[in-house]
């Protein structure tokens, strides 16, 4: 199997073949965020990346097959987690680069495309899943690291604080149409900390052990 043949996400291949799939992912975007997911062709694709369509239907098949590879490209190249030293610093970090990423001209009509788009195509809704996983991969140690530090009860479930962040910016953005400023970002992070040093996101076994020891009221 030649590079140009293996399935979606599997490698990340150098020289010619490299060259043409981030034009690929590249035009791929583009349609995305100017026209979404429906209007999505692999010809267009094509013609916008300055390669052949058989070259786009023979590796990607796909617009989903597109998509896919287009989610694992922005996951791997998302920046890394910061690390402040304290868990407001860092969940502060996180969502600024979220309120960031969603209201960046290209990148928001972009992710509101594919989140539409999953919603009734299984193939990019799992694509978008392992997305957003990896996103909680990358960041969920920061909570970990605030409860080695004593600033949250042990046994906080590190990825729903980390869901509770982004979870009032996707909101606005998809729902409530309200600012998505810097300000909303602090209060969404300021919220998942107070409700994290709190213990709202110990998970259930650790809330009994903690209950035992005195660690929560």
């Amino acid at each position: 199997m030649t590079a140009d043949e293996a399935p979606a996400g599997t490698l990340r291949p150098g020289g010619r073949t490299a060259r043409v799939r981030q034009a690929v992912l590249r035009a791929t975007g583009d349609v995305l965020a100017e026209k979404g997911f429906r209007h999505l062709d692999l010809g267009e694709v094509a013609e916008r990346a300055g390669v052949g369509k058989t070259t786009v239907y023979r590796r990607w098949g796909s617009a989903a097959g597109l998509v896919a590879e287009l989610l694992v490209e922005m996951a791997e190249d998302s920046l890394p987690r910061t690390d402040t030293g304290s868990l407001l610093g860092d969940l502060r970090a996180n969502a600024r680069l979220v309120q960031r990423t969603l209201t960046d001209p290209r990148q928001g009509p972009l992710f509101k495309a594919v989140i539409a788009a999953a919603s009734w195509d299984e193939r990019t809704a799992a694509a978008l899943h392992r997305f957003y996983d990896t996103r909680l991969q990358e960041w969920a140690p920061c909570v970990r690291q605030a409860a080695d530090r004593g600033e949250v009860p042990a046994g906080t479930d590190a990825r729903e604080v980390i869901r509770a962040v982004s979870a009032p910016l996707y909101h606005r953005l998809l729902l409530s149409g309200d600012p998505l400023d810097e300000a909303a970002a602090d209060r969404a992070a300021e919220a998942a900390a107070a409700a994290a040093r709190a213990g709202a996101y110990v998970v259930p076994a650790a809330r009994s052990a903690n209950s035992a020891t005195g660690h929560l009221s």
